[in-house]
């Protein structure tokens, strides 16, 4: 995708909501000038300013860095000092849970957490202690006189850029989750959670937690005498024992492939992607085996049916092992004999009856010398014959970003009767009852039930997931019926000669796809009025020269029209739609605009210039030298060397004389939504990514990288037929490049 040298990086949402709200890391922007320096501790002068305040509290203020969920990558957020002989206060999402901390104080030096002074999880409040002597704690204030409409700065250290401040006002107390929170008006950015809210007298009032995720201008606080409470009455845990918090015991398990995997009330937890093929992570058991026939089983509940996570016979510790796991709703028993796609081997995948989606449901495999028998809820659903790998070790696996919870892990000789007590069955007319009871209210329902509770729990979600799966189904056909719409007037809309197709209607067309309310003649109305109004001011003899100067100074000059470089990877800047509305894009969408307008004021000799990573316009006049303009900067006119050194910042490389041609306006179109594709592969979005691919399969039907694309992209949202039907495609064929064998694996294996 097409970006500037700074553009920002792919933003990866997720984060804890509370209403509108998220907890991020709070950060703020350095002052470009440094404040005067002040010794530590110095009251503020009488009359305090926002320089004084800061500059006697920076010496309070500390860096805190956490391990990551794999152990290697780091989260870092704000603390302050509260006693001289060493504690800090900070948010309790800062430290996270059961892990390894880094303290730096304002002087550069590193501390040692020795204990995790107090905490308190509905607050999300922490209280560290730390090995050090003689530090200069802030004044704590009564938060309970904080009143409405007082001036307050924030301390912190954004993304580890310290020394950062910014002021606001209190804006009132609101109440979220039961807890009377500070809302505070002032642009705090991610990055310094835990850091200090402090009136104009240089009192802590609050600790920063919370940022809207709606506003840059709405923030919220702890209030800092509920950090009081917590000094009053510590829950003192020492490091040895806070990395075990929720830890699974190395003697009885071994994880691998990463995830993060805790254990709490006798359950196992895990979430996160593992890094092995498919977002793949085991947890494998750490106890002897006994000899065949074994079995081994557990109970799992799945966060949502699209993910998969179950058991795992056979492992040997490495890339190879046999799994037996829901996914997608269904049964499936595999085997793996590698790290990849073509060691993946599904040897029985089957819906059942007796799988109940969104329960505890209860696998069991007996592994026989020659035969493998897989259960799930005490019915046989898999056998299978496959002796390739040799015993192994036992366990847990999840797949993707599934989030699951697995209990009563068993293994032994014999387990036991393979069938499970189920309770009494509903009365036939209850059930009737339960059958229309999502049609209508039925308020005596619930007293009915409940001398049968367990049966008529059971028979009400099940109820509930057939009807979300029918709701489910039909917002899927909604969609395919939009995208096919849609598709079919942009493959029309780019038919016939090139000088006939309109790439402006194409381009809303595209935006049209995400969005189906858009009125598209709205957006012709106002590129129309855009050019009349340039129109207007020229000359009757104005030369094409003449109008691309007006248009020029129409677009950024007067009316604000510019490259995005804060949040290059919107979504919107790939709308020409919203383009028209923010007055921001990236480098094609504003080269569309700008060639539409160019068209409707007449002007002769303008087309896309492709160039790698910055679309731009090429300009050939009549007479005189061609020009290259830089819509994302501004209109500028620039030489070919100097739209050389522009790619080379963008790509690291220049670009060829095959690059300046013209882009056809199809390749505008392929390019915009490749640009859109690789936004929702960053994101995550494997529905948004298979429907940008969809249209790119269906505007270039014989070309081979994009039917690879759909088919994994099928496959990644659980349509194997969709992807068979890509992959048969591709053996038909065979296109250069194409490793047949792999493919042949991959076709079998679906």
């Amino acid at each position: 995708m097409s970006k500037p040298k700074n553009a920002a990086r792919p933003r990866l949402a997720g984060a804890l909501a509370v209403t509108v709200l998220a907890a991020f890391l709070i950060s703020l922007p350095a002052a470009e000038r440094k404040p005067p320096r002040v010794r530590a501790g110095t009251p503020p002068a009488e009359t305090n300013t926002v320089a004084s305040l800061t500059a006697a509290a920076l010496d309070s203020i500390v860096v805190i860095t956490q391990s990551g969920r794999d152990g290697t990558g780091e989260g870092v957020g704000s603390g302050f000092v509260i006693s001289k002989d060493g504690l800090i206060a900070t948010a309790l999402h800062v430290i996270g849970e059961a892990r390894s901390l880094r303290v730096r104080l304002a002087n550069g030096r590193h501390c040692e957490v020795t204990e995790i002074h107090a905490s308190d999880r509905k607050l999300d409040l922490a209280i560290l202690r730390v090995e050090a002597a003689a530090l200069s704690p802030l004044k704590l204030g009564d938060s309970d006189t904080l009143q409405q409409g007082a001036p307050v700065i924030a301390l912190g250290n954004p993304l580890g850029l310290e020394r950062s401040v910014v002021q606001g006002v209190v804006s009132g107390r609101r109440e979220l989750d039961d807890v009377a929170m500070i809302q505070i008006a002032m642009p705090i950015e991610p990055g310094n959670s835990g850091g200090p809210l402090l009136d104009f007298k240089g009192r802590v009032q609050g600790i920063l937690t919370l940022k809207s995720v709606m506003t840059p201008n709405l923030g919220f606080a702890m209030p800092v005498n509920l950090l009081k409470t917590l000094l009053e009455k510590p829950n003192p845990i020492p490091m040895s024992r806070w990395l075990t918090i929720g830890a699974l015991n190395p003697k009885d398990w071994t994880t691998r492939f990463g995830a993060r995997w805790t254990q709490r009330a006798g359950r196992i937890l895990v979430e996160g992607s593992g890094a092995g093929f498919g977002g793949r992570a085991l947890c494998l058991a750490q106890a002897p085996l006994p000899p065949r026939p074994y079995e081994v089983a557990v109970r799992v509940k799945l966060d949502g049916e699209s993910g998969a996570a179950g058991l795992v016979f056979g492992a040997d510790g490495g890339d190879r092992h046999y799994g037996f796991y829901p996914s997608a709703g269904q049964l499936r028993l595999t085997r793996f004999d590698g790290p990849n796609v073509f060691s993946w081997n599904i040897l029985r995948q089957v819906p059942s009856p007796h799988y109940k989606p969104g329960e505890w449901n209860h696998l069991r495999v007996r592994v026989a010398p020659r035969s493998i028998s897989c259960y799930v809820n005490g019915e046989l659903v898999v056998e299978s014959e496959d002796d390739a790998l040799p015993d192994g070790n036992v366990g847990l696996a999840k797949f993707r970003e599934t989030r699951a919870e697995f209990r009563d892990f068993q293994v032994g000789t014999n387990l036991g009767p393979m069938t499970l007590e189920s309770p009494a069955p509903l009365p036939d007319a209850l059930a009737r009852r339960i059958e229309k009871s999502g049609a209508a209210a039925d308020p005596d329902l619930a007293s009915a039930l409940q001398p049968h509770e367990a049966a008529g729990r059971q028979a009400l979600l099940e109820r509930a997931r057939t009807l979300e799966t029918e709701a489910g189904q039909l917002r899927r056909l909604a969609a395919a019926v939009h995208r096919q719409a849609v598709q079919a007037e942009l493959l029309k809309a780019l038919e016939g000669p090139e000088e006939a197709i309109d790439l402006f209607q194409a381009a809303l067309l595209v935006a049209r796809l995400d969005n189906a309310d858009l009125n598209l003649a709205n957006y012709h109305r106002q590129v129309t009025d855009m050019a009349q109004e340039i129109a207007a001011r020229l000359p009757a003899k104005a030369d094409d020269a003449a109008r691309i100067a007006a248009l020029t100074k129409y677009l950024f000059a007067e009316n604000g029209f510019h490259g995005s470089r804060s949040d290059y990877y919107h979504k919107a800047n790939s709308y020409l739609s919203a383009v028209l509305d923010d007055r921001e894009g990236l480098p094609i969408t504003l080269s569309i605009l700008y060639m539409e307008l160019a068209r409707r004021l007449g002007v002769k000799g303008v087309a896309g210039l492709p160039l790698p990573g910055h679309f731009m316009v090429r300009f050939t006049p009549r007479e005189g030298a061609v020009q290259i303009i830089d819509v994302f900067n501004g209109g500028q006119v620039l030489s070919r060397t100097a739209a050389q050194d522009r790619v080379i910042e963008s790509t690291g490389g220049g670009f060829r004389d095959e690059d300046e041609r013209p882009a056809e306006k199809r390749a505008i179109i392929v390019r915009m939504l490749r640009n859109l594709f690789a936004i929702a592969e960053q994101e995550g979005s494997a529905s948004d990514a298979l429907r940008y691919q969809e249209v790119l399969v269906g505007l270039l039907p014989d070309a081979a990288a994009e039917r690879w694309q759909r088919a994994r992209m099928r496959l990644q949202s659980g349509d194997r037929p969709g992807a068979k039907e890509d992959v048969k495609w591709l053996l038909d064929r065979q296109p250069p490049g194409l490793d047949v064998d792999r493919l042949e694996e991959l076709y079998q294996s679906l």
